[in-house]
């Protein structure tokens, strides 16, 4: 196997190594952004040479991965997992990939989600499909949606944006001055991290059980 797979990215100009490089990013971060690194840029395009040897591998451990070619785009889910974009999947193995996101973390991605979405309704979408939002009024919508604001304590928004940026959700320019002057913006890959189901159960009191359950990994 190991023989066969070699041979095949031999065939695509591929080494084994930046076939190993990409696999551990992926799996390790989950997400692959061409526009976020020169590193990444590379990654993405080893990906576009060799998509049926990444999905072939990730599919024996039962990983599902989504391509978003408009955005330069991949993102992994867990086993089960309910992905926006791709078919119900039949699997019900809970596994520790699940285990990634605090609640703190998914409140604060839904509300992302619901800001995008009201940007798009408005045609405030600019033409890479981000969104600029002030800090200022993503607390606000935080407050509203869920009847809480962002985490006061500078260093516990740090993080939490920190996160945000990690999983390609958001850019900022540094994690320094993070007040509500500051601002941030919303990238499209927050579209493939949150259905629309869990959209629909952010108001009202469902909000902070369909925190719960997509923290859990049950969404």
């Amino acid at each position: 196997m190991r023989d066969a797979l070699e041979d095949q990215l031999q065939q695509r100009g591929i080494s084994a190594e930046d076939f190993s490089e990409l696999m551990i990013r992926l799996l390790d971060r989950g997400v692959l952004c061409r526009d976020e690194s020169k590193k990444e840029a590379q990654l993405y395009d080893h990906f576009l040479q060799i998509r049926d040897l990444v999905e072939d591998y990730l599919s024996v451990l039962r990983i599902r991965l989504l391509h978003e070619p408009r955005f330069e785009l991949v993102r992994i889910f867990p086993p089960g997992a309910e992905v926006p974009g791709l078919a119900d999947s039949e699997d019900s193995i809970s596994t520790g990939l699940r285990d990634r996101l605090h609640q703190h973390e998914v409140a604060l991605i839904l509300v992302l989600r619901a800001e995008y979405d009201k940007s798009l309704r408005e045609g405030l979408i600019d033409e890479q499909g981000q969104v600029m939002l002030s800090l200022e009024t993503l607390s606000l919508s935080h407050r509203n949606l869920l009847g809480r604001p962002l985490p006061e304590q500078a260093g516990e928004r740090q993080t939490l944006l920190r996160r945000m940026r990690q999983l390609r959700l958001i850019r900022s320019s540094s994690d320094a001055g993070m007040d509500d002057e500051s601002w941030v913006t919303i990238r499209p890959g927050i579209l493939s991290l949150v259905t629309d189901t869990a959209l629909s159960q952010l108001a009202g009191t469902a909000a902070d059980e369909t925190i719960k359950e997509i923290a859990q990994g049950d969404n």
